[in-house]
């Protein structure tokens, strides 16, 4: 997939930010820590909050990255994060984890 044709489907319909499942998790740990420094809140991966469970580094970083995907306007670059993140156009909300 060329980078015009990753514009061409966030152009055409929803889409949202995930970890790549192939990710370290030193990089998963590293991208939840810039999101949330740029966010200033990432209650909902703490133990309570709406995307707490299930417990994992793929599944927080996943929830974070989006939203700071999200808050920056949904751009291909938001989503970047090293090569680490990967965009899909099939929402990965599930229980109570609900993605922008």
């Amino acid at each position: 997939m060329t980078a015009h044709s990753l514009f061409e489907i966030q152009e055409a319909q929803k889409s949202w930010c995930i970890a790549n499942p192939s990710s370290s998790d030193s990089t998963l740990k590293n991208n939840i820590e810039f999101a949330c420094n740029v966010l200033g809140d990432c209650k909902m991966i703490q133990p309570g909050g709406s995307c707490f469970d299930p417990n994992n580094l793929f599944n927080h970083a996943s929830a974070v990255m989006n939203q700071y995907y999200a808050f920056n306007g949904g751009n291909g670059w938001n989503c970047y994060f090293s090569g680490s993140g990967l965009i899909v156009v099939n929402d990965p909300s599930y229980g109570n984890c609900t993605y922008a």
